[in-house]
């Protein structure tokens, strides 16, 4: 039965591994596509009732739906796509100029809004774009049990044509070429690379996919630290870097602690918290976004004396895209030392590269 909006098909994860694999680390072999950061989403065109497109919903990879964000490319969906279909992609925000464009998640993140004239104005200002990756159905017909390499091929009759907005992800089965676009597409704003076994079903929900990401090492100031949400232990660290002007800056945050990490930390960071006359703890809060409207974003002060060892993957801006993790703890490392210089930059690539 082909899935609907109604009756929603949970896409298929991945896994991380360390590295791009060879191609006999799966049997029946690897297909190769870059990783897109930006909004999972599984696009549901149906029938109109003549065979021409209908109703669209665009699905997120939880339950949120995504349809109401995006009016521009639930009209091109409508205009473009040749027939009644369920796709499996991603959609970003490309900006900056011709020859130097790069996916932005700030304006794709901005996109989510409540407010439906802000949402119309964000869809004319900073455009999205959908790049599609697989072939969940077409027409009536379920593509689920097929093989990927099956789905791909249809995939590129079905959509290999089709214009701006819509675009179809480049793929490869040379492990070397896989190995360089790690490195390249990086300067671009992509994620990292995804390996899919060219003889595998769809499986919605399981993580039968491999992902590989880029990480990289920093050693970072603590500034403070969130209580986990049961009210005991430290829920994750607030850590910083000083910019050139001597200030530091919160760069992001460091979380999955086990339960008996979490208690222990709370004794090991009390010398450094702050306190006011009273020997009260200092508080402060970090500032809030859509994401996070409605949590807790207080933490406890410490003194900037303690410096750590965290993997991060990628940067947006000044700070961490995602939460870091701990490595260890760096007791000969100066907290002054701790700088944006440390931080290893992709070198750029334009985006059209990844796309053409």
């Amino acid at each position: 039965m082909l899935p609907t909006a109604d009756s929603p098909v949970a896409p298929m994860l991945a896994k991380a591994v360390p590295a791009v694999p060879d191609q006999d680390a799966v049997a029946g072999g690897l297909s190769f596509e870059p990783k897109w950061d930006g909004f999972r989403a599984i696009v549901y065109a149906a029938d109109a009732g003549d065979g021409t497109i209908g109703d669209v919903q665009i699905g997120s990879r939880g339950s949120k739906m995504l349809t109401r964000y995006f009016p521009e490319l639930v009209d091109a969906f409508r205009e473009l796509l040749p027939s009644p279909c369920v796709l499996d992609g991603e959609i970003v925000v490309p900006t900056g100029e011709p020859g130097s464009q790069r996916l932005d998640w700030e304006a794709l993140s901005q996109r989510i809004h409540p407010a439906a004239s802000r949402v119309n104005l964000l869809s004319e200002q900073t455009p999205a774009t959908f790049v599609a990756f697989d072939l969940i159905g077409l027409g009536d017909e379920s593509y689920l049990d097929r093989p990927f390499a099956e789905r791909r091929a249809a995939l590129e009759e079905f959509a290999g044509d089709l214009p701006a907005p819509l675009q179809l992800t480049r793929t490869t089965t040379d492990v070397d070429l896989a190995r360089r676009w790690l490195v390249e597409f990086e300067g671009a704003g992509l994620d990292g690379v995804v390996a899919k076994p060219l003889a595998g079903p769809y499986t919605p929900n399981k993580r039968t996919l491999l992902k590989i990401k880029h990480h990289r090492t920093a050693d970072v100031v603590v500034l403070g630290y969130r209580v986990h949400t049961s009210g005991r232990g430290v829920g994750s660290l607030l850590v910083g870097l000083y910019g050139d002007d001597g200030v530091l800056r919160n760069v992001g945050g460091v979380s999955a602690f086990s339960d008996k990490v979490r208690l222990e930390l709370v004794d090991e960071l009390e010398p450094l918290v702050e306190r006011d006359e009273s020997g009260a703890a200092v508080t402060g809060a970090t500032d809030r976004s859509r994401f996070s409207a409605s949590k807790d974003v207080s933490f406890v002060r410490l003194w900037p004396e303690r410096v750590l060892e965290v993997r991060y993957d990628q940067m947006e801006g000044m700070r961490f895209r995602h939460t870091a993790q701990f490595e260890r703890w760096r007791p000969d490392r100066d907290p002054a030392s701790c700088t944006y210089d440390q931080l290893d930059r992709p070198i750029a690539y334009d985006l059209a590269g990844v796309l053409s």
